[in-house]
């Protein structure tokens, strides 16, 4: 069975971590949603509620699977027999950083990166700029999954 996990932090998910894991379902069996764990950083969403929309907006595709992770991405990917890891490139800048994690990652475990460019439409989309504009007021609609953008609307009427 081919297998790649697909991680992030996933606050919120967008349509632009849609589309890249979209993508990676077609090319594998089964694709592992790994929601990064970061104890460091508070997030809008709690990580299970991460986990319940990623759930359902997902629940399409037929095969990806969703849980968190705490620690080295490469053992979250040995505990679970994954040889690959699919991420989303949106600009050169997102290659050098990931080109060096991406050979960190092989030289500690042999786990393989495959870097996927993003569609142009999302190009400049990020989780942390999203949350930006929505909290000024600006209209995120169409970057978001619809269920995302109700939850993200109503979270931050509660902020």
């Amino acid at each position: 069975m081919r297998r790649a996990v697909c991680p992030g932090s996933f606050d919120p998910i967008t349509n632009g971590h849609l589309d890249i894991i979209g993508r990676a379902s077609k090319l594998y069996d089964v694709v592992h949603v790994a929601v990064m764990i970061n104890q460091s950083k508070k997030g809008l969403f709690t990580v299970d509620e991460r986990i319940e929309l990623i759930r359902q907006v997902t629940a399409d595709f037929g095969n990806v699977q969703v849980e968190s992770f705490h620690g080295l991405l490469v053992d979250f990917c040995k505990q679970r027999d994954i040889p690959a890891i699919v991420k989303g490139l949106r600009a050169v800048s997102d290659f050098d950083y990931e080109l060096q994690m991406a050979q960190m990652n092989n030289g500690l475990s042999g786990v393989e990166t495959l870097f996927v460019p993003t569609n142009p439409t999302y190009s400049f989309l990020s989780s942390s700029l999203v949350k930006e504009v929505a909290t000024w007021g600006g209209d995120v609609s169409h970057l978001l999954p619809p269920l995302v953008h109700r939850a993200l609307v109503d979270r931050l009427a509660q902020e």
